[in-house]
Parts: structure tokens; sequence; C-alpha cells
């Protein structure tokens, strides 16, 4: 029987709107803060997805969703949007979207040993190897061994790195919890419950740390909101809900190795719209790490 690839496709364009999103989001947050892109940019892809659900279904919110499907997908947006996401935008500001995005690369061998365990999926020898590659990959980039001392040392402030860990973290158990809860739900109205759920905690967070001036300030830079909202319409609204298509088309592994090949197409973006030099090790490190997400196709 001919397979089409949509799940796999899906998950192609999913990296591409992640790659200029990271870059957006990057100079956002460092103009105005990363708790108050968040909570903008979840806002503005609430509007947009009610709007296509609307034209579509003829409802702002998909209220036909079951219970369950509502508990899965609301815990899944608490920690992939509010716990990863947030982890993953100081990651911007303390390392760069290009460095961050690398170790997101780790997203697939998380998503695979937890797949595991949660989804009965299976895991091969190869897939293991390709583990090995992708963590290999990235070490590459964020170790270095200074001229005088004899032990590896971080090339990048550990806070950024450990930030971009928990935003790994935080992205492979959204996308499981993501898979386990909307079944053959529209992936569109899915993403919109893991958003209203975002919304709903970064607001609490704001709340209960008395930083809604942050807002405020952001919704007075004209830069920080045009880069906001380009990057909401191509990351929680086209991105995740891509990605969610992925993962219901295809094994959530899979999806997510595609999804992971960020750290290589993000380098054109970094050098044309940032200015950025990236390294022949920065480089080398990143098709390293992308070779052994690929080695899961093997």
């Amino acid at each position: 029987m001919l397979r089409t690839h949509l799940g796999e496709t899906a998950a192609l364009l999913t990296a591409i709107c992640w790659s200029f999103t990271s870059i957006s989001f990057e100079s956002a947050c460092k103009r105005v803060g990363a708790l108050a892109v968040n909570f903008l940019r979840l806002s503005l892809a609430f509007l947009f997805l009610g709007t296509l659900l609307t034209v579509s279904q003829g409802h702002f919110i998909p209220f036909k969703v079951s219970g369950r499907a509502w508990f899965w997908l609301s815990l899944s947006g608490i920690i992939g949007f509010v716990l990863g996401d947030y982890c993953l935008f100081q990651a911007y500001v303390e390392v760069g979207a290009r460095v961050a995005m690398l170790i997101m690369a780790l997203v697939p061998p998380i998503t695979a040993i937890i797949g595991w365990f949660f989804l009965g999926e299976t895991l091969t020898a190869v897939q293991i190897i390709a583990m090995i590659m992708t963590i290999s990959g990235i070490a590459f980039v964020v170790l270095e061994k200074k001229a005088n001392e004899n032990h590896l040392s971080f090339a990048k402030p550990v806070r950024g790195i450990l930030l971009a860990l928990g935003g790994a973290v935080g992205q492979a158990i959204g996308l499981i919890f993501s898979k386990y809860g909307m079944g053959d739900y529209n992936a569109f109205a899915a993403t919109q419950i893991r958003v209203i759920a975002g919304i709903f905690g970064f607001g609490l967070i704001l709340l209960l740390q008395k930083r809604g001036a942050l807002l405020r300030i952001a919704l007075h830079d004209k830069i920080a909101l045009q880069r906001i909202g380009l990057g909401a319409f191509f990351g929680p609204f086209l991105g995740v809900s891509l990605s969610l298509y992925a993962v219901q088309h295809t094994v959530a592994g899979v999806a997510s190795t595609i999804m992971a090949i960020v750290p290589v197409l993000i380098i054109p973006f970094s050098i044309i719209l940032l200015k950025e030099k990236v390294t022949l090790k920065e480089i080398l490190g990143a098709f390293l790490a992308v070779g052994g997400v690929a080695l899961y196709f093997f």
C-alpha cells in the first residue's frame, strides 16, 4: 500500500516554522522578556486558532471535545507551553536561539524513552546509537577544553544550557501527553486547548509575581510586537498544530526526530537575519546532532 507520509511532511513543515519563530522570539525576548513574550504569543495564537475553528467548524472553542481529551491536552499545555517554553525562551536570552535549539535536538531521544514507557512504543539498538550521536553533537558544541586546563568545561553559560534542557524535557512530555489525549480530534482544536491552558498558566504567573507592568512595556514596543506576532503565527498557531498533526499520523519518536532538524535549518536564518558569526565547530556539532536524529529512520 502506498504511504503518503503526511505525518512526516507535517513534521518537516513544523521544523521550518520553528526555525523562523525561534529567531523572532529570541529578538523579542531580549527586548521585553520571556514572560511577556510567552503570554502575548499564546494570546495571539488563541485568536488565530479561534478564527480558523470558527470558519472551519462553526465554533471558536472546541467544546465538543471529551473531558478526557481536555484534561490531557490541558496538562500537555501546562507542561509544554508554560514549563517547557518558558525555560526555552529564557535560554534564548542566555545562550541564543541557535544553541538553545541545538540542545532541543534532545527532544527525540527523550520522547522515544517516554514513548517507550508511556505509550508502549519500541526502541531499537539503532535508535539508541542515534541518541548517542545526538548527545555527542550537542556536547561538541557546548563543551570545550581550554589550553591551560586538563578537563572539559562549558563553552556556553551553564544556566542557559540547563534552561534549554528543561525546554527539551517539557516539549517531549508535552508531545506524548498530546498524542495520548487528542486521539482522532482535529489538530487545530487540540492546539487551541493547549493554548488556553498555557494562557491561564502564564496569566497566573504574571498575577502571582505582580509582573503585569511587563505586558504594558511589551505592548508599547512596536518592534517586539511585530516579532511576537510573526512568531505566534508560525509558532503556537501553525507550527504547534502541524506538530500535533505529525504525532497524530506517525510514531511520536519519528515526528519529533524530523522536527529536531531545526539546529541545522536555523543556521542560515541566524546568519542572514541576526548577522551572527557561526563557527565551524558549531556547524559540525549541529550536523552531528541532526545526523543522530536522521539515524532513527534506518
